[in-house]
């Protein structure tokens, strides 16, 4: 099983998708057409997506702003200056974690709020506190075709930082149930350290 990995369904496109939810647009993702990018990129894409930092990412995306591309420059940050990273539909990308198994990025969107008991805008805003609209798929995003890359329809400034503060958020308080259970499992011992001075 393969996470992050996915086809448009209208055209049968790979595409990486670094965002499943877009913040305030729950009915959109950010996906990486792969066959618009150059090979070293490419590699550099697909060697992150199998690795076990990008495979453990909720959101590839945090993975990508970790990484470097064979120039030297950052990956997410590349990508989206370069128009590498699109906004399309989530029911417009079908995931395809292996040959035999495929859902749309929609109903998995759908399922994993379920499992965590929130809406699926709540995945985008990485908090529970406020109730959202319920999601509906349009007519327009059922027939939504990939666009080309453009100044548009890339993930803007102020969501990447909207996205990173909320990783950021969630990987904090990931942090902290952690270090309670292993509190809880072996409490840390407190030693006293003697200090030595040495003569002169």
């Amino acid at each position: 099983m393969l996470k992050h990995v996915g086809r448009m369904v209208n055209n049968q496109r790979r595409v990486v998708v670094a965002y499943k939810v877009v913040p305030g647009e729950p009915e959109n993702c950010i996906v990486v057409t792969t066959e618009n990018l150059a090979a070293e990129e490419h590699d550099t894409l697909m060697k992150l997506v199998e690795s076990a930092s990008g495979q453990e990412a909720e959101d590839l995306a945090t993975a990508m702003a970790r990484t470097p591309l064979p120039d030297g420059s950052n990956m997410l940050a590349r990508f989206h200056t370069t128009g590498k990273m699109v906004k399309v539909a989530t029911n417009a990308v079908q995931m395809v974690p292996n040959r035999n198994t495929s859902i749309l990025l929609s109903e998995l969107n759908e399922a994993i709020a379920q499992q965590k008991g929130v809406t699926v805008a709540d995945l985008a805003a990485g908090t529970t506190a406020k109730p959202t609209a319920e999601v509906v798929a349009t007519s327009e995003a059922a027939n939504i075709e990939v666009p080309a890359p453009t100044v548009d329809s890339v993930l803007t400034d102020e969501q990447i930082a909207a996205k990173f503060r909320s990783d950021a958020d969630r990987l904090s308080k990931e942090a902290a149930a952690l270090r309670r259970q292993a509190e809880e499992l072996v409490p840390t011992k407190k030693t006293t350290t003697k200090k030595t001075t040495a003569s002169a």
